[in-house]
Formats: C-alpha cells, structure tokens, sequence
C-alpha cells in the first residue's frame, strides 16, 4: 500500500513557511521586550 508522501517543491514550501512564521514569532517576541505602554504599564515610580 502506497502512502502519501510530499513533493520536493511541496516539501520546500512547507519549510519555507514554516521558518517565516517561526521567524515573526521570534522578532514579536524580542521586540514585545523593547516597547512599553503607560497606559496598560504605568511607572513604579512616579511623583
């Protein structure tokens, strides 16, 4: 019994989008450290 299995090009694909997303999730994450908003972060520290 034959089972499916991928073509090279379909196989490429898949990784391809596989690393673009793996790749947006990791930048979001590194960024999300870098940007701060008062309104939902206010100071600790504020006079």
């Amino acid at each position: 019994m034959n089972t499916p299995t991928l073509a090279p090009h379909e196989s490429m694909e898949l990784h391809e989008a596989l690393n673009f997303k793996t790749l947006c999730l990791a930048k979001s994450k590194l960024m999300q450290g870098l940007v701060f908003d008062q309104l939902i972060f206010p100071p600790l520290f504020s006079n």
